[in-house]
């Protein structure tokens, strides 16, 4: 049987990002004529630009009116999560950047699209009723451990039908690393945050930073690969580390010979960490290696990482997207 193909004229997507919802949609095979998407971040909507170059940008949501808009046949969004997410304050609809929820709610009244979803964080059952009782709908809640190497626990308000949990594809994290290795199966949950790094104090604490540790150690020689790596417990010559000409660091069997210049002789323990790549990130949110990448400004220059890491972090983990939309294709 031949697998149902469903087309929309319309989407528009609030609180867009990096649109991955808009990733989502064509990686499910449904085709939007216009994808129109509401965003006021410039980096996301340069990444996005970079991806996605048809997508009309309209703005500041607030200035948003269906009188403007054509028909929509699916709205989608994640509203600002900040004040219901348990790692922040908990300050609910007081919080402004949540009380933007309501604007989603506004425009599902005036624009009666065909299909909408609303993400969304977890949350105490008294904001998620709230949530429920404006949506209509009761939420779903999927973890994107499901389909990815990450545990990102996400609420889905939606009127597509045949919503369930995905099968899992059992990726882990050691999948999806360039390099070295990990203590858990699982990402800790990626966020903006993510930029701001980790140490080993703070990755066993309530706000942690996924890190990853390197069995081997890359140091840098005049070599064709550029580099050396040393292994646990091997000595190596960190003798001026920025010499362009120096090589043969490498002391595992001999040591180099002692000279008065020669004293930055250093033996390599086991671990050293570092932070998930970019590439790393975005393969927990199940986005191509290339999404984030070639990404520039106005100006030509790259979107630096620390943006990168926040519009990841603020993004959806598309394929838990992909397999909500699957519903679509069996409404022709």
């Amino acid at each position: 049987m031949a697998e149902p193909h469903f087309d929309l004229d319309v989407t528009l997507g609030l609180f867009d990002g990096i649109s991955c919802g808009q990733e989502a949609l064509k990686r499910a095979g449904i085709t939007t004529r216009i994808y129109l998407a509401s965003e006021i971040e410039k980096y996301p909507k340069m990444i996005t630009r970079k991806n996605h170059p048809l997508t009309v940008q309209l703005g500041d949501v607030r200035n948003v009116v269906a009188d403007d808009l054509p028909h929509i046949n699916l709205l989608m969004g994640g509203s600002p999560c900040q004040g219901f997410s348990f790692a922040g304050k908990q300050l609910n609809f007081n919080d402004p950047r949540s009380a933007l929820f309501f604007e989603f709610v506004r425009l599902l009244k005036e624009c009666e699209p065909d299909y909408f979803l609303l993400e969304n964080v977890m949350m105490k059952k008294e904001f998620k009723d709230i949530i429920t009782e404006h949506l209509g709908v009761e939420p779903v809640m999927i973890n994107s451990s499901l389909v990815s190497a990450q545990n990102r626990k996400r609420l889905y308000w939606t009127n597509i039908p045949r919503v369930s949990q995905p099968k899992d594809k059992g990726i882990v994290l050691k999948d999806i690393l360039e390099n070295g290795v990990v203590d858990r199966e699982k990402s800790h949950c990626l966020d903006a945050n993510y930029y701001k790094g980790g140490n080993l104090k703070s990755y066993f604490e309530k706000h942690r930073r996924q890190l990853v540790f390197s069995k081997k150690l890359v140091v840098p020689e005049a070599t064709k690969k550029g580099y050396t790596e040393i292994e646990d417990g091997d000595c190596f010559d960190a003798t001026f580390m920025s010499s362009k000409t120096r090589r043969g660091r490498n002391m595992k069997d001999k040591s180099n010979c002692l000279t008065a210049a020669n004293y930055d002789y250093m033996r390599y323990e086991h671990p050293t960490y570092r932070k998930l790549t970019v590439k790393e990130c975005s393969r927990l949110q199940t986005l191509p290696d290339s999404y984030l990448q070639d990404c520039f400004d106005d100006k030509g220059k790259e979107i630096s990482n620390t943006q990168k890491y926040k519009a990841l972090g603020n993004g959806w983990t598309v394929d838990v997207i992909v397999h909500i939309l699957q519903g679509l294709k069996w409404q022709n």
